[in-house]
């Protein structure tokens, strides 16, 4: 259904904090003419936490009209209110997007049972694919592959976005929710050893900045040229380092601003980043042929 370089998009702003919307539509008609295979708005790169419902809301629309049909809109829908979750799920269906990136609702730290009950109750509200997505360092929580099991059989729940970097995750997941189940590396350091487990892309923060690169890497491991893959792969090591030097988005909204895609704002609590993060920004894009 989903598969290959998937970008976590960011939200470009104005240096007082608005967000720019010719901006973002002209960044997502780049991303699609370099090959990105599906947008993802309004996820944490997106800076979703700091987002007005209305915001959240535009963006959405924005995307999907820039996309144009071209490729697959993802909506990030996710909270930790179940209720806020279906009505930004509900909006994104109304908008036209083609699923949801529902993320597991942090700081509650509800347990497995609450787990399945909320992620069933934006499934049953909705109906649109959901993508859970996975990711313990944000939201303190882990779904067991249990749960996801249970879940995987809702039709309307279809894949995860796994954020673990722990590579045998995908292993019991494929055993455990079949082969039809959708499983996108949330991880850019890990994505290629991903896609050996049993995963089929990538939503990612690199490809932001490196679209037409992490394309590259997608395409040569469906060929079967996986020595292409790797090469491309220790090209992009840098460059991921480098993004999340500081926490994302800084880093990737800085690594744009110098492309001349965005302004590097990032509203608070988000900082702007350091100098010496600047600089090793700087560094990874160019010694990776991106930045001149």
């Amino acid at each position: 259904m989903f598969k290959g370089s998937l970008v976590a998009l960011i939200t470009p702003m104005t240096q007082d904090g608005a967000l720019d919307e010719r901006a973002f539509q002209d960044f997502v008609a780049w991303q699609v003419k370099e090959g990105t295979q599906g947008l993802i708005p309004v996820g944490t790169t997106g800076e979703s936490p700091t987002l007005s419902h209305a915001e959240h809301h535009r963006v959405v629309e924005l995307c999907v009209e820039a996309a144009g049909g071209k490729v697959p809109v993802i909506a990030g829908t996710g909270s930790n209110s179940t209720s806020e979750a279906i009505e930004l799920t509900r909006h994104a269906k109304a908008a036209g997007a083609d699923a949801a990136l529902v993320v597991t609702p942090y700081y509650n730290k509800p347990t497995q049972e609450g787990l399945y009950l909320h992620f069933t109750a934006i499934a049953d509200a909705v109906d649109l694919p959901v993508i859970i997505y996975n990711i313990p360092p944000r939201s303190v929580i882990d779904m067991s592959v249990e749960t996801m099991a249970r879940l995987a059989k809702h039709p309307n729940i279809v894949g995860v976005k796994d954020a673990t970097a722990n590579l045998t995750r995908p292993l019991h997941t494929r055993a455990a929710c079949g082969t039809d189940f959708c499983q996108l590396s949330g991880e850019d350091h890990t994505a290629l050893a991903f896609l050996a487990a049993g995963g089929v892309g990538c939503i990612s923060v690199t490809a932001n900045i490196a679209p037409r690169l992490c394309r590259d890497m997608h395409d040569a491991w469906a060929d079967g040229r996986v020595a292409d893959a790797m090469a491309v792969q220790d090209r992009l090591v840098p460059v991921h380092d480098a993004m999340f030097c500081e926490t994302s988005p800084g880093p990737v909204k800085y690594a744009a601003s110098l492309l001349g895609k965005a302004s590097d704002h990032c509203r608070l609590p988000m900082a702007p980043i350091s100098a010496a993060s600047k600089d090793r920004v700087r560094a990874a894009l160019t010694g990776a042929g991106l930045l001149n």
